[in-house]
C-alpha cells in the first residue's frame, strides 16, 4: 500500500481515527464539517501515506469541501479507500459505501462507534455483513483507538476486488445506458472504473462533468445525449413525469441498503438514546436553550476572567516581570551589553511580548470550553436553536459553526464556512466572520476591563461577544438583502449523541487551538514588538530622547485627530491599532512598550489615567470591529479568491468599527455618563 485514504459521512469519527493511525494530530470536533480539507499523514507503521477528506454524504457534492473529496477521488486516484461508517447509524451511512464499493479500487470498511450502537441495543453481525458487501470490514472505537492496530494490519493486506466483486444492479435500461457511457469515457481516466464515471455522469455529479475531458464538446454531448434518453425512458416505464435519472439511481441504492440492514443488524433489542433525547429537552429547547446557551457562556467568561483567568494570570505576570526579567538583567549585564541591547531586550522583547504572555491563562480557559462544547456534541444543538433566527437574516443554523469557532480564532473559522452548502451564504458567512470577538482580543479586553470594570468583567466581556454576533447578523440581513440574492437556503447538519469528552482529546484540542497563539507570540508579536520598540526609540532627528519625537508617535499621530471623536484621540491609541493589524494581541504589545513600565501593574496604572470607562469600552469596541488582523486578511483572500471581497471587508469593518465607536461614546457623553 502506498497510499490511502479515510473517506465516510461528517462525524463518524474520521480525524480521530486519523490521529490515531498517523503520527501527526489534526483538528477533532463532534459536529460535521469539522475537516474542511483534505489532511495528510504517514502511518505509524511506515507502510504509506494517509489522507483524510472531509465528510461527505454523497459523492454528489452539496458544499465546497465535499466538492474536495469528490475532486480527490477523481484525480487522485488512491490505491485504498478505508470507508468510516457509523455503527449505529448503518442504514444512512451505507448510501455512501455503495458509492465507493462502485470505484472500483480496494476497500475496507471500518465499523465505528460500535460501543455507541451497542449502547443503543443493536447486534451487527459483522462477518455477514462483509459478506454481503464483498469487503472487510474492520470494527472500530476510533476514541479509545480500540481496533486501529487491527485495521493497520488489515490495511497492509488490501487486495484489489476481482470481477466478482460488490456490483449493483440498477434495471436493464440504467445498465445499458452504464455501457454505453463507458465506452465514451473509457481512457480518459485510465486509473478509474469506466463503470464508476459513468455512473457518475448518469447522477449528474458536476466535478466529473466539470472536469477537463468532459470539457471536449464531442464527449459531453454525446454522454449528455444518452443521459437525457435514459431519463426519458425511464419515465415512460414508471409513469411520473418528473422523476429523475438521479432520483432513480438513489432509491435503487436505497433499496438494497435497506435489505442489507435487515440481512445485518438485530434491531429486537433497540432503544433510543434516553440521554440525549432528555438533555435535548433542556438544552435545545425553542423557548429555553437561547438564554441556557447565553448562561453558558456568561459562566464561561466568570471562569476565564474572575474565577479562574485572572489568579493565574497574576501568577504568570509575576513570573514574567520578576525572576524571568531579572535574569535577563544578570545575563545581560555578565556579557556586557551595551544599553541599547539592554533596553531592546527588556523593554521591547520582554516588555512587548511578555506584556501578552501574561494573559495564556485567559486564553488557554477559552480554548478549553469551547472544545468542550465542540466534542460534547452541543455544538450542533445550537446550529439548530439558531437556524430560524439565522434564516430571518439570509444565513441558516450551519453558519453559526464558523461563528463560534472565531471566538477561538478567525483563521480557522473563515476556512470552516466551507462547509457550507450554498456560495452566498458561504461568501457571506466569510465577511462576517472576522466581527467574531477571536482569542487574539481578549488580551485587551483583559487590560480594559479588568482597570475599569474589575467588578463585572465577566458582563462587560460577554456585552462585546454578544454585540459582534448582533451587528454581524445585522448586516447579514442587509448584505443578503442588497448585496445577495436570489439563492434559497439549504441546512442539513449532523446531531451527534451527547458524549463527555475523552481528557486527552480534549487537552490536545485545546493545545492545538492554543499553541497558534504561542506561535504567533514568536513570530509576528516577537518582530511587531522589536519593530515597535525601534520606532518608539528612532525618530526623524536619530534617537529619540523623547518618545513624543519617536517616529511611533508621528505615525500614530496621523489617526490621532480623527480618533478624537471616538474618545481615544492621542497618538498612543492611533499607534496601538496601526500595529494591531499585524494581530490584535499586539495592541497590548504597543502599549506596554509605550507607557514603559516594569509589570502589569504599572501599564494599568497608566491606562487608568489614560482612560475613562466611557473611552475604553468605545475603544474595546473599536478593537472588536475594526480591520481583520493580518492572517485573517490573507485566508480571505485565498478562499473567496477575490481582492474585491477582501478589500470590502477590510473597508465595511473599519467603518462599522468607526460607527459604533462614535455612536458608543458621543452618546455616553450626551447621557451624561
Amino acid at each position: 500500500m502506498s497510499d490511502a485514504v479515510l473517506v465516510g459521512n461528517p462525524n463518524t469519527g474520521k480525524t480521530s481515527l486519523f490521529n490515531t493511525l498517523t503520527s501527526s494530530y489534526e483538528y477533532v470536533g463532534n459536529w460535521s464539517g469539522v475537516t474542511v480539507e483534505k489532511k495528510v499523514g504517514r502511518l505509524k507503521d511506515k507502510s504509506g501515506i494517509l489522507t483524510d477528506l472531509p465528510g461527505i454524504y454523497s459523492l454528489h457534492p452539496l458544499s465546497r469541501d465535499e466538492g474536495v473529496a469528490s475532486e480527490f477521488l477523481l484525480t487522485g486516484s488512491p490505491s485504498l479507500l478505508v470507508n468510516i461508517v457509523d455503527a449505529s447509524q448503518l442504514e444512512r451511512n451505507l448510501y455512501l459505501t455503495l458509492q465507493l464499493l462502485e470505484y472500483g479500487k480496494p476497500i475496507i470498511i471500518g465499523l465505528n462507534m460500535m460501543d455507541v450502537a451497542e449502547s443503543r441495543g443493536l447486534a451487527i453481525d459483522t462477518s455477514r455483513l462483509a459478506a454481503r458487501l464483498r469487503s472487510k470490514v474492520v470494527p472500530l472505537i476510533a476514541r479509545t483507538g480500540a481496533g486501529s492496530k487491527e485495521l493497520l494490519l488489515a490495511m497492509s493486506r488490501a487486495e484489489v476486488p476481482d470481477e466478482a466483486g460488490f456490483r449493483v444492479d440498477y434495471g436493464e435500461v440504467v445498465e445499458k445506458a452504464i455501457e454505453l457511457i463507458s465506452r465514451e469515457v473509457n481512457g480518459l481516466f485510465p486509473s478509474l472504473s469506466p463503470r464508476w464515471l459513468a455512473l457518475q455522469i448518469l447522477e449528474n455529479n458536476p466535478v466529473v462533468m466539470e472536469s477537463s475531458p468532459f470539457l471536449e464538446a464531442e464527449v459531453r454531448s454525446t454522454v449528455s445525449k444518452i443521459r437525457d434518453q435514459t431519463e426519458q425512458q425511464l419515465r415512460s416505464l414508471t409513469g411520473i413525469d418528473n422523476s429523475s435519472l438521479q432520483e432513480y439511481i438513489r432509491s435503487v441504492r436505497t433499496t438494497l441498503i435497506q435489505q442489507i440492514c435487515r440481512e445485518t443488524v438485530d434491531f429486537s433489542q433497540s432503544k433510543p438514546h434516553t440521554l440525549t433525547e432528555k438533555l435535548d429537552k433542556i438544552a435545545a429547547h425553542p423557548v429555553w436553550g437561547v438564554p441556557l446557551f447565553l448562561l453558558l457562556m456568561y459562566l464561561t467568561f466568570q471562569l476565564t476572567f474572575d474565577w479562574l483567568g485572572n489568579p493565574l494570570s497574576d501568577i504568570l505576570e509575576g513570573f514574567i516581570s520578576g525572576p524571568v526579567s531579572s535574569l535577563a538583567i544578570q545575563v545581560l549585564g555578565a556579557v556586557g551589553a551595551s544599553d541599547f541591547t539592554r533596553a531592546l531586550i527588556i523593554d521591547g522583547v520582554i516588555g512587548g511580548v511578555g506584556g501578552v504572555l501574561v494573559f495564556i491563562p485567559q486564553i488557554f480557559i477559552m480554548f478549553l470550553i469551547i472544545s468542550f462544547i465542540e466534542d460534547s456534541g452541543y455544538m450542533a444543538r445550537i446550529t439548530i436553536m439558531m437556524d430560524k433566527l439565522m434564516e430571518m437574516v439570509g444565513l441558516n443554523g450551519k453558519a453559526l459553526i464558523p461563528f463560534i469557532i472565531g471566538f477561538g480564532c478567525n483563521v480557522p473559522a473563515v476556512m470552516a464556512s466551507r462547509s457550507l452548502e450554498q456560495p452566498k451564504e458561504r461568501l457571506l458567512t466569510m465577511l462576517l466572520t472576522p466581527l467574531m470577538s477571536c482569542s487574539a482580543r481578549l488580551p485587551v479586553y483583559a487590560l480594559f476591563a479588568g482597570v475599569f470594570f474589575a467588578k463585572s468583567q465577566a458582563l462587560v466581556v460577554l456585552s462585546l461577544y454578544v454585540l459582534g454576533i448582533v451587528l454581524a447578523l445585522l448586516l447579514a440581513k442587509l448584505f443578503s438583502r442588497f448585496i445577495f440574492s436570489g439563492e434559497k437556503s439549504f441546512f442539513m447538519v449532523e446531531l451527534p449523541p451527547y458524549r463527555w469528552p475523552q481528557a486527552v482529546t480534549l487537552f490536545r484540542s485545546t493545545w492545538e487551538k492554543g499553541k497558534g497563539f504561542l506561535r504567533k507570540a514568536g513570530t509576528f508579536i516577537l518582530g511587531g514588538s522589536v519593530l515597535i520598540w525601534l520606532m518608539t526609540y528612532l525618530g526623524p532627528g536619530g534617537i529619540a530622547s523623547d518618545m513624543d519625537d519617536s517616529y511611533l508617535a508621528a505615525v500614530g499621530g496621523l489617526l490621532a485627530g480623527i480618533l478624537e471623536p471616538l474618545g481615544f484621540g492621542t497618538w498612543q491609541s492611533g499607534a496601538a491599532l496601526i500595529t494591531g493589524f499585524m494581530a490584535k494581541e499586539v495592541v497590548v504589545s504597543t502599549m506596554n512598550i509605550i507607557y514603559h513600565v516594569p509589570d502589569l501593574a504599572g501599564l494599568q496604572g497608566q491606562i487608568a489615567g489614560a482612560f475613562t470607562p466611557l473611552q475604553a469600552y468605545s475603544f474595546m469596541a473599536f478593537v472588536l470591529l475594526y480591520t481583520p488582523c493580518l492572517a485573517t486578511v490573507g485566508v480571505l483572500r485565498k478562499e473567496t479568491a477575490s481582492w474585491k471581497w477582501t478589500l470590502f471587508s477590510i473597508v465595511y469593518s473599519l467603518t462599522l468599527a468607526y460607527l459604533v465607536a462614535l455612536i458608543i461614546y458621543q452618546g455616553g457623553i450626551w447621557l451624561g455618563l
